[in-house]
């Protein structure tokens, strides 16, 4: 039995299958993890998250940004965007089947026999990984709970509040929450988010860092799986930390890693079968 963790797939099957294939990934036997934005942009975003559903039982799945935005598109909240590859979805049969599942997925794992926590863009310097736990079951129980689900829904957008606050109630503090789990890249050393800034690690905004390079990041020694930053082009000099998007949808590669013995494995769609 294998634990495999895969970068964000965001419509790209065939690499997905590729890798898959080379390490004979036997959903039976083995696991895999996913570090969010499962669909959009790619090609292939209905064909993956039904290859993805019809092999749940062995999956693991924290959201991204692109599969909130699914959910909040499904129920009219927010409209599509020039680029999305959704529309397919929205269209689908078995849209309702596919989309629940997807909002029943965690923001945040933490395997405790392994001591990793899977994420989608990252956990904020303040908090340890027991309060990032407790602050991620807030917003997953929005989104499981069919009264709150919708309000959740339509205040989830926006960069305000750009720092925690333990005061903060209702769909702000929900907003915030959403926005370090799925859309962090820098911030300041007490949280305040930079949300503008896409670039590479070197390219911080003056006084601010990547989240994961403050020196008093209570989570520092902590392994962390995550994905959402491709311009890191999976690097991240920081021990524990394992960066996994490598930009397959913009032309690079997908990832795939090895979660017990950190082997890494790597195909492009050009290489896809």
């Amino acid at each position: 039995m294998a634990t495999y963790a895969v970068g964000d797939l965001q419509g790209c099957l065939k690499p997905l299958q590729c890798l898959l294939q080379r390490v004979a990934f036997d959903p039976q036997r083995d696991h895999l993890w996913l570090v969010g934005d499962l669909i959009n942009r790619g090609p292939e975003s209905l064909e993956t998250l039904r290859y993805l559903y019809r092999i749940r039982q062995s999956v693991t799945c924290v959201l991204g940004n692109h599969d909130l935005h699914l959910l909040a598109v499904s129920r009219n909240i927010e409209r599509l965007k020039r680029g999305d590859t959704l529309q397919e979805i929205l269209d689908a049969p078995d849209r309702e089947d596919l989309l629940d599942w997807l909002r029943r997925q965690k923001l945040l794992h933490y395997d405790e026999k392994r001591a990793i926590a899977l994420v989608h863009a990252g956990i904020p310097p303040q908090w340890t990984i027991a309060k990032a736990l407790k602050r991620a079951a807030e917003v997953e129980q929005a989104l499981r709970d069919d009264a709150l689900f919708p309000m959740f829904l339509d205040g989830m957008y926006g960069n305000e509040p750009a720092r925690w606050d333990k005061d903060l109630k209702g769909v702000a503090r929900l907003r915030v929450i959403t926005n370090y789990f799925t859309r962090m890249r820098f911030c300041k050393a007490d949280g305040t988010l930079d949300l503008k800034s896409k670039e590479g690690a070197g390219s911080a905004p003056v006084g601010y860092a990547p989240w994961f390079a403050h020196k008093q990041r209570k989570t520092r020694g902590q392994k962390i799986i995550f994905g959402h930053w491709a311009a890191l082009e999976g690097r991240c000099n920081e021990p524990g930390l394992f960066a996994l998007d490598t930009g397959c949808v913009w032309g690079g590669a997908m990832t795939l890693l090895n979660v017990d013995s950190g082997e890494r494995h790597r195909c492009t769609c050009e290489e896809s079968p």
